[in-house]
């Protein structure tokens, strides 16, 4: 257990730091589907990993002391006792972040379903009359299709054609459930912070996968592309003032992509970043039979 329980988070920081290549490189739906699951694994390993440590404390008890003395026992001591206070106290913030996470996405889900309430349920394209240029994906409910807002403002921006590629880079994030892969990704983050690189490559390679789709479904990636430069300068016109983000950044290197022939498919390359993420699963579950051998015999029978 010694070893075994860090391996998580030993491939959690290799998972973080190899997720921006991967993003450049590969494809964005494999590269979305592998970070994604990979992260996931990583964060669920970690935060047992961190459970197991604190759990290491039990040996540290009073009546374990004493009962093993009365056997004459000698408790082996896996971890220190401080990083098993550590440990514990990691455990705490992880689950309040999680806890602000999926309160977030409660809120937002919540608040993006009120906008539909008085819409006709039968379309799927809402169309609000407003200045702000904007348009994104309302997720449905369990068993109801998910639907599209835009603001007149941003349409009346677009020629035709250019609407028909907003429209399907919309479709795309709900045919594919993106919302629920951003979120994966999002409690990934907030379980183990050094998968925060790995949340924002993420969030950009959805946003390519529904590029990419669109420009498959219009035929033609120079109008998908005109498309997302005019629908950015027209949002960014609206708000002159604002400063560039890493959203004005991402916008670039998605018209950057789409410029350019579409990034190969590297099937072996996502079942490599598959592999980082069930091995430190492994490596938690190698650490899970350690401890389980040392308190079986340390306990009380």
């Amino acid at each position: 257990m010694r070893l075994d329980v860090y391996i998580p988070l030993v491939l959690s920081v290799l998972l973080a730091a190899i997720s921006p290549a991967i993003g450049r490189r590969l494809a964005p739906a494999p590269a979305t589907r592998a970070l994604t699951l990979a992260a996931v694994l990583s964060a669920a390993s970690t935060t047992w990993a961190l459970l197991l440590l604190s759990a290491t404390l039990i040996t540290e008890a009073p009546p374990v002391e004493a009962q093993a003395r009365e056997d004459g026992q000698h408790l082996a001591d896996p971890v220190p006792q401080a990083v098993a206070c550590a440990a514990l106290l990691a455990l705490a913030l992880v689950a309040y972040r999680l806890h602000r996470v999926l309160r977030a996405q409660h809120a937002m889900r919540r608040a993006l379903r009120k906008l539909t309430a008085n819409h006709p349920s039968g379309s799927e394209l809402i169309v609000i009359d407003s200045p702000v240029p904007q348009a994104f994906a309302i997720p449905g409910s369990p068993g109801s299709p998910g639907r599209i807002l835009a603001s007149s403002s941003m349409l009346s921006a677009l020629e035709p054609a250019e609407r028909r590629v907003l429209l399907a880079h919309e479709r795309a994030h709900l045919t594919h459930r993106h919302a629920r892969v951003s979120a994966g990704a999002a409690l990934a983050a907030a379980a183990n912070p050094l998968l925060t690189p790995v949340h924002t490559t993420v969030t950009f390679l959805i946003e390519r996968w529904a590029d990419e789709h669109a420009a498959h479904t219009v035929g033609d990636r120079d109008t998908t592309a005109r498309a997302l430069a005019r629908a950015a300068l027209t949002a960014h016109s609206s708000r002159p003032a604002r400063r560039l983000n890493f959203t004005d950044r991402a916008v670039t290197a998605r018209i950057a992509a789409l410029r350019t022939t579409p990034p190969p498919d590297l099937r072996a390359v996502a079942a490599v970043v598959l592999a980082i993420g069930a091995f430190a699963a492994l490596g938690a579950a190698d650490a899970t039979d350690d401890l389980v051998e040392l308190l079986t015999g340390a306990l009380p029978r």
